[in-house]
C-alpha cells in the first residue's frame, strides 16, 4: 500500500505553519513547509486549500492531517484566540480534500511527538527509568502549559490540561511575600501558578525585586515599570541576560523563578505518576536550558518529601526543537492514517 502524505499544522493568532510529511521506512520526513500570516486570511479553509493545491508537483496530496491550535478543542471544533475563526474538523478536511483532519490543543499535541523525538529534538535533564505508564509535559512560555498522555489499545491518547491555573503555593517566606505583592499588583484574589512560573512570571518576579528600596537606581527599574504598564518590552529576556552577566539582583530573580519552576515540575510528576517519562518544553526551554540543568531546578523538582525517590528515578527531558508542535502534529496525523479512521 502506498505511503500516505500527511498534513501537519501549528497555528495561532499571529502565524500558521503548515507542512507536508511522508515516511521513509519508519521515519517522518518533511517534504514541504510554508508560513502564513494568519490575519491575511478570512478563515483557515482557503489557506489550507491554497497550501495543498500549490504544493510541489512531486509531493502527493495529503490524506490525513492534524492541526495544533492555540485554544481548547471541544466537539471537534475550536476557536482561535485573537482571530474571529470558528474551526470545524469536517469543514477543514473538505476544504483540503482530505479523508480525515483532527484539531488538537497546541500544547496537548506534544504528547503525540514525545515518544518519537530524536536526539536533536530533546536533551536529558535527569537520567532515569521509563515504562509503559503515563507521560507528562509542562512548559513555561507566555503562560504555563501542561498535558498528559495515557496508553490505550489504539496508541497514545493526549489529555490536555489547564493545570497552570492551579493555585500557586508559596514554599518560603520570600515566595509568600512575592505572592502577596503580586495579588495586590495584579488586583486578583487568587494567584495561579503561571503568574509566577512562565516567561511573564519571570518578568513579575523581577518587577517585584526592582521595587525594593535598595533597587531605586537599578538600570532596569524603569524598564520593568514600563513593561508592567503595557508589556511592550521583553523584560524577561533582559532579566535573563543581566543574570548571566552577573547582576546579583536579577540573578536572584532568575533563581527564584527556576526554583518555583522545578517545584511545579515535581508537582506535575506526582499528580500524573508519569513513570513513562516527564518532559519540559515551552518557549523558554531552549532559552533557559542551563537553568533547567542546574542543581537549583532539579533539587526543587525532587524535593517532594516521601516521594523524593520516585521523582529522582524518573527520566526528565527538555524539548529543544522549536518546531516540536509541527512534528508532533505529523505524528498524530500518522496515527490517524494508520488507524484507518478508527480514531475518528
Amino acid at each position: 500500500m502506498a505511503r500516505p502524505t500527511l498534513l501537519a499544522g501549528d497555528m495561532g493568532g499571529t502565524k500558521t505553519l503548515l507542512a507536508l510529511y511522508d515516511l521513509e521506512g519508519e521515519t517522518l520526513i518533511k517534504r514541504h513547509q510554508q508560513r502564513f500570516v494568519s490575519a491575511d486570511w478570512s478563515s483557515l479553509e482557503p489557506m489550507l486549500k491554497a497550501f495543498v493545491e500549490e504544493r510541489p508537483k512531486d509531493v502527493q496530496a495529503p490524506t490525513h492531517g492534524c492541526l495544533a491550535v492555540a485554544g481548547p478543542v471541544r466537539n471537534r471544533q475550536a476557536r482561535i484566540t485573537n482571530l474571529p475563526w470558528q474551526l470545524k474538523e469536517e469543514d477543514l478536511a473538505a476544504a483540503a480534500g482530505m479523508q480525515q483532519l483532527e484539531l488538537v490543543n497546541d500544547f496537548g499535541v506534544l504528547i503525540y511527538g514525545l515518544p518519537h523525538f530524536g536526539a536533536d529534538q530533546q536533551l536529558v535533564l535527569q537520567e532515569g527509568s521509563q515504562d509503559d505508564g503515563p507521560l507528562a509535559i509542562l512548559g513555561a512560555g507566555t503562560g504555563l502549559g501542561m498535558a498528559r498522555g495515557v496508553r490505550t489499545n489504539n496508541g497514545l491518547m493526549a489529555l490536555s490540561s489547564e493545570g497552570g491555573h492551579r493555585e500557586f503555593a508559596p514554599r518560603s517566606d520570600e515566595e509568600w511575600q512575592l505572592a502577596c505583592w503580586l495579588k495586590q499588583d495584579l488586583g486578583v484574589d487568587r494567584l495561579s501558578i503561571e503568574r509566577v512560573v512562565s516567561g511573564t512570571g519571570l518578568g513579575h518576579i523581577a518587577h517585584w525585586l526592582l521595587q525594593q528600596p535598595g533597587a531605586q537606581s537599578h538600570p532596569l527599574r524603569s524598564v520593568a515599570e514600563a513593561w508592567r504598564r503595557n508589556m511592550a518590552s521583553d523584560l524577561p529576556a533582559q532579566v535573563s541576560l543581566a543574570a548571566e552577566e552577573g547582576d546579583p539582583l536579577l540573578r536572584h530573580a532568575l533563581d527564584l523563578w527556576l526554583s518555583a519552576y522545578g517545584s511545579a515540575t515535581g508537582d506535575l510528576a506526582l499528580q500524573e505518576l508519569c513513570s513513562g517519562g516527564l518532559w519540559v518544553g515551552g518557549g523558554t526551554a531552549t532559552k533557559q536550558l542551563n537553568g533547567l540543568q542546574s542543581a537549583l531546578f532539579l533539587k526543587a523538582m525532587r524535593d517532594k518529601g516521601r516521594f523524593k525517590d520516585f521523582i529522582s528515578g524518573l527520566k526528565v527531558t527538555a524539548v529543544i526543537d522549536p518546531e516540536a508542535g509541527l512534528f508532533s502534529s505529523a505524528c498524530r496525523a500518522r496515527m490517524l492514517a494508520e488507524s484507518g479512521g478508527t480514531l475518528a
